[in-house]
């Protein structure tokens, strides 16, 4: 008896090679090669592709200009901060994946928001996870009704859509795609020809039906979406869940969305019923402080088309021969280099001194805005001088010293000005032309003028 064939695919970019290997030679990626059976093909596979080729029927092609361009229909989810990443609520036929660590929430989220949905569409959650039971004790702790949620606990893809034929959903909830298998693939649920084949499934009866699918992405030790690259080109949207375990804040992202802007956030509250939004973000990441101390500033980041307030706190400290520089939410390449320019175009050297810098809340800033505000809570630190109260900065800072402006800064002046600040170092690109109220703006070209501005303050 012949024995079986396998070969080994790469979860990351679904390559293939004969034999195992620690790194995947197509994509470099370290021990991503997962056993796999090859799909059986004839001989005969080319000439009967040239054959159905042949006998297959063009299809019409329409002009661009000519296309009509609608406007999408968008339904609310009953989650505000979710309908705010997803661009406004779901959209008929999208496929949204969601992913993050075991724990953080995202069945609880998903679970509200089917809920809410049910009194407006027919909704329906496959758990391969969990039992039913399970899904009506959760149900019953969160305090959701549940009168017309629809549950069906099946990892089996063919009775899944077998049942979508029956119920005939709206809105459909998977968690998860890594349990599901299809009996057309012989390989164990969760490989990389399962996750591919079931989510193709899923996403070919979305856009026929025309009903939104939510993925359920388990992720790996390193925070990816565990499973091949191309289920996140498959859906619509890709979803991250983010947050600390210690916190009750969770944070989600959206890395990518066909119907709305990437790398908006969500804010999110874990309470005993579940997760709540938080209308005021800014308020988590801000300390509070009964007066003013050294080495804080206030930064008006932004985060997709929100603009948040994070407080960045620097600690400069005697060092020995060779200081540390540490950085707990910014780039720790970018504070070795801030601290060059401080010293080259500011005066301020901090070449025998420990730095570390920490954005408060556990937020991590990737913009390079947050430059200004990072230098100046390293200057009052070194100096013990605090900055005064109501203040804030933003701006990035060059390599010659010059101050460069920051995308849509109006923006973050008003949310600054909204709540309560009163005094902005930015750049001079983004000084507003006509004057905010209740806000002092100082506008500045370079790093030298904004230490003194400071220092004048």
């Amino acid at each position: 008896m012949a024995t079986l064939k396998t070969i080994y695919t790469c979860r990351d970019c679904g390559g293939t090679n004969p034999k195992w290997l620690g790194q995947c030679p197509h994509c470099k990626a370290w021990n991503t090669l997962d056993e796999t059976v090859p799909e059986p093909t004839g001989a005969g596979a080319g000439s009967r592709n040239h054959r159905f080729q042949a006998l297959a029927k063009s299809q019409p092609v329409a002009t661009l200009s000519e296309i009509e361009a609608a406007d999408v229909a968008r339904t609310p989810t009953g989650q505000e901060e979710l309908d705010r990443v997803l661009g406004g609520g779901i959209v008929e036929g999208a496929v949204v994946l969601i992913g993050g660590d075991p724990g953080i929430g995202k069945s609880t989220l998903l679970l509200q928001a089917v809920d809410a949905l049910s009194t407006q569409m027919k909704v329906l959650y496959v758990t391969g996870e969990e039992s039913g039971a399970q899904i009506a004790l959760r149900a019953k702790r969160l305090g959701l009704p549940g009168v017309q949620v629809r549950v069906l606990a099946e990892i089996h893809l063919e009775k899944i859509l077998a049942t979508l034929d029956t119920e005939d959903p709206a809105f459909v909830v998977v968690d998860s795609i890594q349990t599901l298998y299809s009996e057309q693939l012989t390989s164990a649920p969760g490989s990389v020809a399962q996750v591919r084949e079931c989510a193709a499934q899923l996403t070919r009866v979305a856009k026929t039906r025309g009903c939104t699918v939510v993925l359920v992405g388990h992720v790996t030790k390193e925070g990816a979406l565990a499973g091949p690259r191309v289920l996140e080109h498959i859906v619509d949207t890709v979803l991250y869940f983010e947050g600390d375990t210690h916190s009750s804040f969770r944070l989600v992202r959206a890395i990518k969305n066909r119907f709305g802007a990437v790398n908006e956030i969500g804010v999110f509250a874990m309470t005993e019923r579940g997760l709540k939004g938080v209308s005021n973000p800014s308020a988590i990441f801000l300390s509070t402080h009964g007066e003013p101390v050294p080495g804080s500033c206030v930064l008006v980041t932004l985060e997709g088309t929100r603009p948040l307030l994070v407080e960045v706190q620097a600690l400069v400290d005697s060092g020995g021969p060779s200081p540390r520089r540490l950085s707990v939410g910014l780039d720790r390449d970018r504070l070795a280099m801030l601290l060059a320019v401080l010293h080259r175009h500011a005066g301020v050297s901090c070449m025998d001194q420990d730095v570390f810098v920490n954005a408060v809340g556990g937020v991590r800033i990737g913009e390079p805005a947050a430059d200004l505000a990072v230098l100046l809570a390293i200057q009052g630190s070194l100096r013990a001088k605090a900055l005064p109260r109501g203040f804030i900065a933003f701006g990035e800072v060059g390599l010659a010293g010059e101050v460069r402006p920051a995308p849509r800064g109006q923006e973050r002046l008003k949310e600054a000005a909204k709540l309560g600040f009163s005094v902005a170092v930015v750049p001079k690109a983004n000084a507003p032309k006509k004057p905010i109220e209740g806000l002092v703006v100082h506008a500045v070209e370079r790093i030298e003028q904004a230490m003194d501005v400071v220092r004048g303050l």
